[in-house]
This record gives structure tokens, sequence and C-alpha cells, in this order.
């Protein structure tokens, strides 16, 4: 991942001019769910219902191994010959304090209604998966430190690199999720879109507050709910997970506590 990164940033180096434009990132990143999102609609079609279901499942549990993944490399640290664990007390922290102003604020209930009117908008009114697969999937693209440090180097140096690097992830993960979840997965691209879009357009104010501390926790805390998105896809759903992402501020804020 550090390899492409790195080959993706030189390259980007060559042509100045491009690296000055201002969120291409975020379009590049649009384009890529769009067309995964696309291609899992062309191998849907090809595919049985029960296939499809069997497909859920098993990206449920790839999306439950990356956010497992994500937090115990946070959580766990390996120092003299053992493992120690921390972070226990942000987590608990970021997420019940999140919950707690997310409930109160209808963030998952604003996220749906805004997943029915789309659904409505673009002709889907029958798709009665339409709403779930907008939801869980925008939740999965848009949660995560990728998102947000990337919007900023966009905004402040024009470096996309590691929106790119994200472009390619979302459309292997958006591929897969429009196969087993339907077309709402792709407009999770309109969620990325705004998302990032903000995040680039407030990168100048923003910037001084994220310090690596406050990236590292905002990863970590963003791993436990891309955690949560994948408990959702494999069991039905038994977490609020729009209701947590206050806790990402939370998480942030937190780096700045003696």
């Amino acid at each position: 991942m550090i390899q492409i990164r790195c080959l993706m940033s030189v390259g980007i180096r060559h042509y100045g001019w491009i690296q000055k434009m201002r969120g291409l990132g975020t379009i590049i990143n649009v384009a890529a769910i769009v067309i995964g999102g696309i291609a899992g609609m062309l191998f849907g079609k090809a595919l049985t219902q029960k296939v499809q279901d069997s497909l859920l499942s098993a990206c449920g549990v790839c999306v439950i191994v990356i956010g497992l993944g994500g937090a115990i490399a946070k959580m766990l640290v390996f120092t003299d010959g053992a493992f120690s664990s921390g972070g226990s007390l942000l987590l608990i922290a970021s997420l019940v304090g999140g919950i707690f102003i997310g409930e109160l604020l209808r963030i998952e209930d604003h996220l749906e209604g805004f997943g029915e009117w789309l659904k409505q908008k673009s002709g889907n009114a029958g798709d009665p998966r339409f709403v779930a697969a907008f939801v869980n999937t925008s939740l999965t693209v848009c949660v995560g430190a990728m998102a947000v440090v990337g919007s900023i180097e966009d905004g402040i140096n024009g470096d996309y690199s590691v929106l790119l690097t994200k472009a390619i992830l979302d459309l292997i993960i958006v591929m897969a999720m429009t196969v087993s979840l339907g077309k709402g997965a792709i407009f999770s691209a309109v969620s990325v879109g705004l998302f990032q879009g903000i995040m680039t357009l407030l990168s100048l104010m923003i910037a001084p507050l994220l310090t690596k501390t406050a990236l590292g926790n905002i990863d970590f805390v963003g791993s436990v709910m891309i955690l949560c998105v994948g408990i959702n896809l494999v069991f039905g759903k038994k977490v609020r997970v729009a209701n947590m992402l206050p806790g990402l501020i939370i998480a942030a804020l937190w780096s700045v506590i003696p």
C-alpha cells in the first residue's frame, strides 16, 4: 500500500498543473465508485438470489475483518518483546458520547431519509433494499482516516494521491456491495462527494486541529465503526452506526486532552 502511494505521488508531481486542481481527488473517488457500482450491477444480473445472499455474507465478513484489523493495529502495541493494549477509554468515550449526540440529532434517521429521497428521485421506488444498500455502503466508504486525510491534503496542497489510493479500494468494495446489496450502493458516490468535498473546502480551517495523534484516533474509532457496519451486513441491522459518527469528532478532540 505504501509503495502504491509513493509511486502515485511521484507520478502526480510530474504534473504540477494537475496537482493544483483542488477537489480532483474527490471527483476521481466518486467516478471510481460509480464505475465499481456499474460493474457490480452487470455481474449481479448473472447471479441467482442465493448466490447474491452468500456474497452479502462474505462481503460483511470482509468488512468486519477490515474494521477489526484497523482497530487491533491501533489498540495493540508491541514493546519490549510483548504486546500491550490501550485506547479503551478513548474508544468508550468516543462511541458512547458519539451515539448519545447522534441519537439526539437523529443522524441515522436523516441519512435514511436522504436515502429514501434518492430512491424516489432515481426511479428506484420499488427497490426494498435501496436504502440499506445506500446507508451501509456510504458508511463503509466515508468513515475512516483516508477520507479525512486525503481530502485535507487535496485541499491544502492539491495532492490527491491518498484519495487516488482510496478510489481504487472503494471501486472494489462498492462493486462487491452492489452485487450483494443492489444498485443503492452506487449512490454512496453522493455521500462521498458531499463529505469529502466539504472536508476539502474546510481543509484550511481543519488542518491545524488534526495532529498525527488526532488522525490516529479517528482511524481507530472509524475502524470500529466499519466493524459495526460489517456486523449489520452479516447479522441484519443491529447497530445504528450513523449515530456514532459524532464519535469521530470526540476522537479528534481527545488528542488535546493532557
